[in-house]
């Protein structure tokens, strides 16, 4: 058995492939998660899908098989050839893929590195998956070690304490001022990353996100993908007046907001001019506090400098992790070989039974103490040696130990149960 994950995110794919990546819809997540396990190679999936990832979740008996049916179906459903999404693909396997799960379960895969959403966002999609029967033991396994794994490194480091983007770092800006942002409105201008970052965190924080873009579709691709609204960039110089808070990054070479189209306002405002050119230039407007990346700067350094000290701390808990989720996998691998043991044992002890009685050396009205005692005996002998069986279990060697106990207790080793074949391949 192998674990495989493949991965796009926004450290590998643009926000137009992770649309025609992306699943909306429980219907669209189980037509796929069928399609997955309808492979040979795969016996259970997990799909997660959110803003800023789309990575396939499986347990498989061959990588390569499931691999390639893993890129197949994802080139159909999203009519992008098989050579660009194996050229942007993340591709994990075994420890790997544990270590990654890991990874993004403990929020340091994210675009925001320490945001809290990641987990919720797993949870809900490794129920959603187990719920409609795509996934089973295996995959539990491995996501409810995911899941302890993450609050180990939420205890004992501090990497969900503070933000460390611009763009979070401005959303904590605004919250400090204005205290409360539930029900406020807010506008955003552009589709790229930092706009995608500031949209997702200003919902979180309950405010009501209108986006603008100079092409819609993209506002609108944006918008489906986070829960916002769209509003017509063709009426910004109407908008920049009508809203309370405002945030823009775009890429536009020269400001797209001006002293032409700002109008004065009985009411303060709030901007943010993420953008490098500055999108926003004005020598008068009463009632408006800019900010600038440069007024952000110093914060985000200083958070990027203490993030980095508890990411290593985080990535030292996440190693140490995997390798513990391994021992654990080759100790439950070995239950099943003690069970065997004591089954050959009780065989033995009913034969060696039947053995004394049919040559008189017993008498028959002591047929069920003689067994009583010739188990009591085997257990005796046995106890000592799968207690140590179940210590060498979580050695790396192990597996030379395990396999050659399936070797003593099995003549023809092609006919093993199916049972033992649960082989993890460990690298390293």
């Amino acid at each position: 058995m192998h674990y495989l994950t493949i991965s796009f995110t926004h450290k590998n794919s643009t926000i137009e492939i992770r649309e025609k990546l992306s699943f909306s819809g429980d219907d669209q997540l189980k037509e796929c998660l069928a399609k997955l396990n309808s492979s040979n190679s795969i016996n259970e999936s997990i799909l997660i899908s959110t803003c800023n990832r789309i990575e396939v979740f499986v347990s498989c008996t061959s990588v390569m098989g499931a691999t390639e049916h893993i890129f197949n179906l994802l080139s159909e459903r999203s009519n992008i050839n098989i050579e660009e999404l194996e050229g942007r693909a993340d591709i994990f396997d075994d420890q790997g893929a544990v270590h990654h799960l890991f990874s993004v379960a403990s929020s340091l895969d994210s675009l925001v590195v320490g945001e809290t959403q990641i987990a919720g966002q797993l949870k809900d999609a490794f129920r959603f998956s187990y719920d409609s029967g795509y996934c089973g033991q295996k995959l539990s396994r491995a996501m409810h070690y995911a899941f302890r794994c993450a609050a180990e490194i939420r205890n004992l480091t501090n990497i969900s304490s503070k933000p460390v983007s611009i763009a979070s770092v401005a959303v904590a800006k605004l919250r400090d001022i204005l205290k409360n942002l539930e029900g406020k409105k807010a506008l955003v201008i552009g589709v790229g990353e930092m706009s995608e970052i500031t949209a997702k965190h200003l919902i979180s924080n309950g405010v009501e996100v209108h986006i603008v873009n100079r092409t819609r579709e993209h506002a609108e691709n944006l918008a489906v993908a986070c829960g916002a609204k769209v509003k017509d960039f063709s009426d910004l110089a109407t908008l920049v007046n009508e809203y309370e808070i405002l945030f823009t990054a775009t890429s536009s070479n020269e400001a797209i907001i001006t002293d032409s189209i700002i109008k004065s306002c009985d009411f303060k405002r709030y901007w943010f001019d993420m953008a490098l050119p500055r999108d926003i230039s004005f020598s008068h407007g009463e009632n408006i506090n800019l900010y600038v990346i440069d007024d952000l700067k110093s914060i985000v350094s200083e958070n990027i400098t203490i993030r980095e000290d508890e990411a290593k701390r985080s990535y030292t808990i996440i190693g140490r992790q995997t390798m513990q989720f391994y021992e654990w996998l080759r100790t439950l691998a070995v239950e099943p070989l003690i069970k065997d043991i004591y089954e050959h044992a009780q065989i033995a002890a009913q034969k060696e039974t039947q053995r004394v009685l049919s040559h008189g050396y017993i008498p028959k009205e002591y047929e069920k103490e003689i067994l009583k005692m010739n188990q009591q005996v085997l257990k005796r002998f046995l106890h000592e040696i799968t207690h140590k069986i179940r210590q060498i279990s979580g050695e790396t060697n192990a597996d030379t130990m395990i396999e050659s106990l399936k070797f003593l207790l099995n003549e023809d080793k092609s006919k093993l149960p199916d049972k033992y074949k649960c082989e993890y391949t460990i690298k390293g």
